[in-house]
């Protein structure tokens, strides 16, 4: 009678353990599958792109963009500010360059385009100015620490920041080469995190 009773005690226990497990080892599945910016650099540098055949190429350049856009906002932030992406981009083609910066395009990156055209051209250059400021404290965010001969990536030069901010972004990203757009990825992405949180129509500084 005893063994009837406990048997509906242990048979809980039991799925209450086993759930226990289950979401233990989901989550331990899921830190690990997190994808970082880390993580990205590991990867970009084990391949020997110049090595690799051209369907291997492609398929490796795909695995780097798609890594790159699974990132967070934050991590994405890092590995443009390391730009990782010139560990590769010396061996590309110019095809391959295209399309690699296509494939990393952010999400709503036309409709960002859209709404930085319509600004006035003061409001646009001191938005680009807001943008690059903010990428310099995050250079300097990701470098503290670091050994003084570390190199980030240069910020735009002040001409070309005023060569967008007079003929628009559009037009300038439109006839600017795979090279040069994926050197302006960073500032790209931060004002599209600028409008998403609304600060490219505020003005915010």
């Amino acid at each position: 009678m005893m063994g009837r009773r406990k048997r509906p005690i242990f048979f809980a226990s039991a799925v209450i353990v086993a759930a226990w497990i289950v979401a233990v080892g989901g989550y331990l599945v899921a830190k690990n599958s997190k994808m970082t910016a880390d993580k990205v650099k590991a990867f970009a540098q084990s391949v020997d792109l110049a090595g690799l055949s051209r369907d291997a190429r492609a398929k490796a350049i795909r695995e780097l963009a798609d890594r790159l856009n699974r990132l967070s906002p934050e991590e994405r932030r890092k590995a443009r500010t390391e730009a990782l992406w010139q560990l590769w981009f010396a061996e590309m083609t110019e095809e391959e360059k295209g399309t690699f910066v296509e494939l990393t395009m952010p999400t709503g990156f036309k409709q960002m385009l859209a709404s930085f055209e319509q600004l006035p051209k003061e409001r646009r250059k001191r938005t680009i100015g807001d943008a690059m400021k903010r990428l310099r404290e995050s250079q300097e965010r990701a470098a503290e620490g670091e050994a003084p001969q570390t190199n980030h990536p240069p910020a735009l030069s002040e001409e070309l920041q005023q060569k967008i901010a007079k003929i628009g972004l559009k037009s300038f990203y439109s006839e600017s080469s795979a090279q040069t757009k994926a050197e302006m990825a960073p500032l790209m992405e931060e004002l599209q995190r600028m409008m998403e949180s609304g600060r490219l129509f505020r003005g915010d500084r």
